[in-house]
């Protein structure tokens, strides 16, 4: 298989789909890979260690597209990329199309099978591609809040631990899956005082076990968000329904009951925000009040440590990308359900049923389009 790995382009974002290592075991396998110009420059891979590795580096971004069978990126394609895709291609990528109708448009207009990370499934019904990037965006938003807590990043001037006399400031997370733990690890860690709401009672069981009891754990309703977020310096969005567009848990009225220069952290964002007034903001214009309460809703979060989060992804997208280039489309999603559940479009249609009820549009099991499917 002919396999591109383009130049992210999205606002301040520095991954890239594959490091050198990934490049050699695709061509020692017999694949071709084909690596724009620079791509990995970001992550402090320079375009020497590629060719070592066995890869021919392209000039532009076109040439990548235009000769590859299966692209492998990062992050979803935005307006400028759309025209480089063509029928048939496999898109090997985070694409969080729930929220984003235009996307998914392109996707279906021009037939590109789109393999997201973020729904694949291992044996265990976990998201084993969606992990890595947020264990970096949970450990991310604590440091994030901090700094946007101090007086000069625009907040209330809380130290997030405190000092002996004067109370840690409060941080309160949606949310105890993935992100909310990695969270909760440094938010702790740094003495803050931490909540975590969840409709999962078994989960806060757990958590108050991992925690062994530093943390308050709350059942998830409005009264109880309401109240929470109520006295909070922090609040970290970290809702996730896989591949679906994530619940407005935090409604504009109940801003107005939050301290003035409290700071939100919505790592939801990919999938629209579990905050009402959210919306995606980038690295360069990363933050925005409403209520006077400081929204942070950068949607690549984890670009700004790519060196860290590239080896995080490319550890878990690697052997996918393998067994998509040796066995091929059909074959390989024929052999393995979870990454079947990665297919969100597919010769037209879309075959994830979240993105379709979403975007309330039609959705077509995989099984119906493609023969002998098991």
């Amino acid at each position: 298989m002919i396999v591109g790995l383009p130049k992210e382009i999205k606002d301040n974002e520095y991954r890239v789909g594959l490091v050198p290592a990934g490049v050699r075991a695709l061509t020692d396998a017999g694949h071709t890979v084909l690596v724009e110009r620079g791509a990995g420059e970001g992550s402090g891979f320079e375009d020497s260690l590629y060719q070592r590795a066995g890869a021919k580096i392209l000039d532009s971004a076109d040439d990548v597209w235009a000769e590859a069978e299966m692209i492998v990126k990062v992050k979803e394609p935005i307006e400028p990329e759309y025209k480089r895709m063509r029928e048939g291609q496999i898109l090997f990528t985070y694409l969080h199309l729930a929220p984003d109708r235009e996307l998914t448009r392109q996707l279906l207009e021009r037939k590109v099978t789109g393999i997201a990370y973020e729904t694949i499934t291992d044996r265990h019904g976990h998201l084993p591609l969606l992990t890595p990037m947020s264990e970096v965006a949970g450990r991310m938003a604590v440091q994030i809040g901090a700094h946007y807590l101090e007086k000069m990043g625009g907040g209330r001037g809380v130290l997030l631990g405190g000092v002996p006399g004067v109370p840690a400031a409060r941080v309160v997370i949606l949310g105890g899956g993935v992100v909310g733990t990695n969270a909760a690890k440094i938010a702790v860690g740094m003495g803050a005082q931490v909540t975590i709401i969840d409709k999962d009672l078994d989960r806060l069981r757990e958590l108050d076990d991992i925690f062994l009891s530093r943390i308050t754990t709350l059942a998830s309703n409005s009264y109880s968000i309401h109240e929470a977020i109520s006295h909070a310096d922090l609040i970290i969005g970290a809702v996730l329904i896989p591949g679906a567009a994530a619940p407005k848990l935090v409604t504009r009225s109940m801003l107005k009951d939050v301290p003035n220069g409290a700071v939100i952290i919505d790592v939801s964002v990919d999938q629209g925000g579990c905050i009402e007034t959210t919306h995606p903001t980038t690295h360069s214009d990363p933050t925005y009040y409403v209520e006077g309460v400081l929204h942070y809703c950068v949607a690549n979060m984890p670009g700004a440590v790519p060196r860290t989060s590239t080896f995080a992804l490319t550890n878990a997208t690697l052997p996918y990308a393998l067994k998509l280039a040796n066995l091929g489309f059909l074959k390989a999603i024929s052999e393995d359900k979870g990454l079947r559940a990665g297919v969100n479009t597919y010769a037209g249609h879309i075959t994830y049923q979240a993105v379709a009820e979403s975007q309330n549009l039609p959705y077509t099991p995989l099984e119906e389009l493609v023969e002998d499917l098991a």
